[in-house]
């Protein structure tokens, strides 16, 4: 069993989830390196989870009246041929691409929530993505917009978003990357990869939702109010930063999170070889 968690643990890890779950540098990642360097013990993917209710909410009100739309077109789709439009595609994109990792979530579990989340591979997991973001950048023509998505684009940022499931990797870097691969508009890229995070970040803090107060595996144990601070914390911090992240990615590369990456995962190398930190 782990340690209680603190009120400045629980608001400090909301707010760690918040900033960093749409970005593609890895909210898992962050939250274990955070609670290890600063708390000397893991936050817990159950915690990890159940915070990213917070931000699911952020991204169900942030694009509710796109969600809406599909799910109408999607219904409307299926009895009417002539009405079968790009919402109702979308509808069956993100279906498509949500059966891979709902699949493996389930399946691997157990390896998630434990040897899944060691530092080290957290660290290699930073640098190594990011090298493949930098050239989803570099080769991706980014010609083609949101109206011109298809089902192969669906079904290769679904199997993307797979290697979310490693802690370290970014489900936004994962399914960006993909997009960007098959040609996507950077912005068309992140705004389907939005779209696509909702079913499978749902399941899985509702998944985790029972267990949550008795973490699987070691942990920090946060208490009801707690959690639920930090997920309304990562809620505010949530939406601002979809907001925040849309309107940089119209003007700028994703080359200034590729050299945050590799900077950080050196650094929580070099602290892991110092001893600073434990790997678990």
């Amino acid at each position: 069993m782990g340690e209680s968690m603190s009120w400045l643990q629980a608001i400090i890890l909301g707010a760690v989830q918040g900033l960093t779950e749409f970005l593609p540098i890895s909210s898992s990642g962050h939250l274990r390196i955070v609670s290890s360097v600063f708390f000397g013990s893991d936050a817990g993917a159950s915690f990890t989870a159940v915070t990213q209710l917070g931000t699911e909410a952020a991204v169900l009100v942030f694009f509710w009246r796109d969600i809406v739309r599909i799910v109408k077109a999607w219904f409307r789709g299926m009895f009417d041929k002539a009405a079968r439009d790009l919402d109702y595609r979308l509808g069956w994109y993100v279906i498509i691409a949500t059966i891979p990792i709902g699949l493996l979530g389930i399946l691997f579990k157990d390896q998630i929530r434990t040897g899944a989340r060691n530092l080290w591979l957290i660290a290699t997991m930073l640098i190594v993505f990011a090298i493949v973001i930098a050239v989803a950048e570099f080769l991706g023509s980014k010609k083609r917009p949101l109206d011109k998505i298809t089902t192969r684009d669906g079904l290769v940022m679904g199997a993307a978003q797979c290697l979310a499931l490693i802690p370290g990797v970014s489900r936004s870097g994962a399914t960006t990357s993909a997009g960007l691969f098959m040609g996507l508009e950077r912005e068309a890229a992140v705004r389907f990869s939005f779209l696509l995070a909702i079913p499978a970040v749902t399941a899985s803090g509702l998944f985790s939702l029972p267990d949550a107060f008795e973490p699987a595996g070691e942990g920090l144990n946060a208490s009801g109010p707690q959690l639920l601070v930090a997920t309304v914390v990562a809620f505010a911090l949530g939406y601002a930063s979809i907001a925040w992240l849309l309107k940089f990615v119209a003007n700028h590369s994703l080359y200034w999170f590729v050299g945050y990456r590799i900077v950080l995962g050196i650094g929580v190398m070099a602290l892991l070889s110092a001893g600073v930190v434990s790997a678990t």
